[in-house]
């Protein structure tokens, strides 16, 4: 990529760039946008350094890529911006984001991308992990391919349960998070609305059950493909510092936080793109 002096650097031959040149505080134009959107699709994960964001540079330049998500359903947010997720931890407030996950497949239609923003980063630890699914598919025998591209799988609140279930007695709070969050159905195997790739759908924090299997067959199978999606090969890992920004795309991948700083204090912000205005 040579527009506007924007440097590429790859991270893993599978998924991840970094990008030099580019202040995302400032005004960029429509080709640096564009290009930052191809690096997107085509990497999956996006990184930059060094990024002097105020909470209202954050929410502009998310809103160049689409409509933004409501405020979330659990995380508070930002005072002042009800669409920047604060992503707080400590002893106190231990994370519940050390999973591998895809955000919000509960949903029927879950979110495009998110542009996270590291604000207050311990010294040791703190890692994000991302996966490919494209990669996670791609290894995949012929058959097995065949077989888990019929399929189809619920996804429900999973974890999230615990917000509703912890230290209550009765099954009232339960039912309420069952009624906030939903439930819905994707197919096993899906394909990237832009690239018309294929990639696998589902992840060890909301999916719940294969279509039609017995609760037995339908743990062996995901049990299965969630580890071989773990594997090393599919991954990035990014270390954070003040002011590094990493954005991906929610639809073909997954990302883990990885819990290894505590008892110490990190703080991230974070804003979701509902609907992809390019594709």
């Amino acid at each position: 990529m040579s527009i506007d002096n924007i440097i590429l650097s790859h991270l893993t031959s599978n998924i991840g760039v970094e990008i030099e040149g580019v202040d995302l505080a400032g005004s960029l134009s429509d080709a640096v946008l564009d290009a930052i959107y191809s690096a997107l699709v085509e990497h999956q994960v996006i990184f930059f350094r060094d990024q002097n964001m105020s909470p209202e540079n954050h929410i502009e330049f998310a809103k160049t890529f689409g409509e933004l998500d409501v405020p979330h359903l659990v995380y508070p947010h930002v005072e002042g911006f009800e669409r920047i997720v604060k992503l707080e931890n400590d002893a106190n407030n231990p994370p519940d984001t050390d999973v591998w996950h895809t955000d919000l497949t509960f949903m029927a239609d879950p979110p495009f991308a998110s542009i996270l923003i590291g604000r207050e980063i311990p010294t040791v630890g703190g890692d994000t992990l991302w996966a490919s699914m494209y990669a996670a598919y791609d290894a995949l025998s012929d058959d097995m391919k065949s077989h888990v591209g019929k399929l189809k799988a619920i996804h429900d609140m999973g974890s999230f349960k615990n917000d509703f279930t912890v230290g209550e007695t009765t099954t009232e709070r339960l039912m309420e998070g069952f009624n906030k969050f939903g439930a819905t159905i994707h197919d096993v195997v899906k394909t990237h609305p832009v690239s018309g790739r294929k990639y696998l759908y589902v992840n060890e924090g909301f999916t719940a059950h294969i279509v039609g299997m017995t609760g037995r067959d339908s743990r062996q199978l995901l049990n299965l493909l969630l580890d071989h999606i773990s594997k090393p090969e599919f991954q990035v890992r990014f270390k954070w510092r003040e002011g590094s920004v990493a954005m991906w795309d929610n639809r073909c991948t997954q990302h883990y936080a990885i819990a290894d700083y505590m008892p110490n204090y990190r703080c991230m912000n974070r804003v979701t793109v509902v609907k992809d205005r390019r594709s």
